[in-house]
């Protein structure tokens, strides 16, 4: 009788403890994100149309440059134009890790696996957040590297010791990663895939253009602290945009937002049924 209650503990102590540790949750998600349907696929066709965007932009914006305008000429900005894109996608696939499982029933055997449902989404969000992390700057050297490269000689050429150059860089990959995980957070409160990715592209996308109807001393106070306005300032190394935050202060307000919906995700997670 001790021998079969002594198993019977040291089992619930394997699957009870050990089974809920943060690393195992975490080695979990990151086989989920490798056998994600399009997961690799999306991050290389971002890449693809983030450098493509920033080398013919930036090409067309140098061949069309006037002298009067050569003062304001940032060719960083200009070359990070497809972050709009990216962010797009990458936001997309942050949606369809949480949103996939719902879908497809797959929850259930992971919340079987790991019943610690907050520590379940903090593992999702390290794992999804550190891939994402480290594709998004490896996307915005090379994007940056080959609009540099492709610049005609007669325009300015920015390099990473100038002002403001290596903050856009390293601000456009991080820019892909709270997107990224922004949606991570959305699929995660509203668990449809369709009306998480309408709810995401909303506030990305309409919202800002929705402010444009209104008079600037209603929209300008607004608009500073969207997603969208804070990228495009984040991203710009001659000139701030106005009205903006700061490009740090940008950032944190990003990284605000992040923890917001993740927050209220696990709240819901916790309390809503698979």
């Amino acid at each position: 009788m001790t021998a079969i209650t002594t198993d019977r503990r040291q089992g619930s102590h394997r699957t009870g403890r050990d089974g809920y540790r943060f690393g195992q949750a975490a080695r979990m998600e990151w086989i989920k994100l490798r056998s994600q349907r399009g997961a690799g696929w999306t991050l290389a066709g971002t890449a693809a149309a983030m450098i493509a965007l920033g080398v013919l932009i930036g090409i067309h914006q140098s061949a069309h440059l006037t002298a009067a305008a050569r003062a304001d000429y940032d060719p960083t900005g200009n070359g990070f134009a497809g972050l709009a894109l990216g962010e797009l996608a990458i936001g997309v696939l942050g949606v369809l890790i949480m949103t996939s499982e719902y879908s497809s029933g797959l929850i259930k055997a992971t919340l079987a696996a790991i019943p610690n449902r907050p520590l379940l989404l903090a593992a999702k969000a390290a794992v999804f957040g550190t891939v994402t992390l480290a594709a998004g700057e490896l996307m915005a050297f090379a994007t940056f590297i080959a609009m540099r490269t492709s610049l005609p000689a007669t325009v300015p050429h920015p390099g990473l010791g100038q002002p403001g150059v290596l903050r856009a860089v390293i601000m456009a990959g991080a820019y892909l990663t709270v997107a990224g995980l922004i949606g991570l957070g959305v699929g995660t409160l509203i668990r449809h895939t369709a009306g998480a990715i309408g709810t995401m592209v909303g506030v990305l996308y309409v919202v800002p253009l929705a402010l444009l109807a209104l008079p600037a001393s209603v929209g300008n106070p607004i608009e500073k602290f969207l997603p969208m306005i804070i990228a495009e300032n984040s991203l710009t190394a001659v000139k701030r945009v106005s009205p903006s935050l700061p490009p740090w202060a940008g950032l944190g307000m990003l990284c605000l937002y992040v923890a917001v919906l993740l927050g209220a995700g696990g709240w819901l997670l916790v309390r809503r049924d698979a």
